[in-house]
């Protein structure tokens, strides 16, 4: 049975740092949902209502424009190994991008990973829990280093034409708040 709380508490907060994955789900008034698959050591919980995670740069970049749009957000965690639980945190969030103050504030609390884009922070209203009795076990083996390695080779300055080119619009037109020039 669900069961909703106004805040992370501690069991929770301990889940969430266990966890080798979660999802962001996001959407404007219009256009596509999107749901974001996010690994890596990129999430941290600073407060019982208070998260923040550093975004990579990817071929899209659908998260920040939704948010721009409409400010809403919903993570969630599964347990793929242990007790069963699905955790939902669902809240408002802000995007800083390295121009922000707010993104100097933070970068130094996750490792250095290269094509680091942008840190959202997210003021969580309501916390979810549910059964989670059908997500299946799943052993972790190793992350993924190719998105690291590419962003690597790229060095700032292609990762910056990259971004301009591929990360500026979303696939439903709407600006996702990077610089074009």
């Amino acid at each position: 049975m669900a069961k909703l709380f106004k805040a992370i508490a501690p069991e929770i907060k301990e889940f969430i740092e266990n966890q080798k994955i979660f999802f962001v789900g996001t959407t404007a008034d219009e256009g596509r949902v999107n749901v974001s698959p996010k690994g890596m050591d990129t999430l941290r919980v600073l407060e019982p209502n208070k998260i923040i995670w550093l975004n990579l740069t990817g071929s899209g970049n659908e998260t920040a424009a939704h948010i721009l749009k409409n400010n809403r957000m919903t993570i969630m965690f599964c347990a793929f190994e242990g007790k069963p639980l699905i955790l939902r945190l669902y809240g408002t969030s802000e995007i800083y991008h390295e121009r922000d103050e707010q993104f100097g504030q933070y970068i130094h609390l996750f490792p250095k990973i290269a094509g680091s884009r942008q840190i959202f922070e997210m003021q969580v209203e309501t916390v979810q829990t549910s059964c989670g009795f059908a997500v299946p076990f799943m052993d972790f083996k190793e992350e993924r280093t190719q998105l690291q390695s590419w962003a690597e080779k790229q060095g700032e300055d292609k990762l910056e034409m990259y971004r301009k080119e591929k990360n500026t619009k979303s696939i439903d037109n709407f600006e996702t708040g990077l610089p074009t020039t």
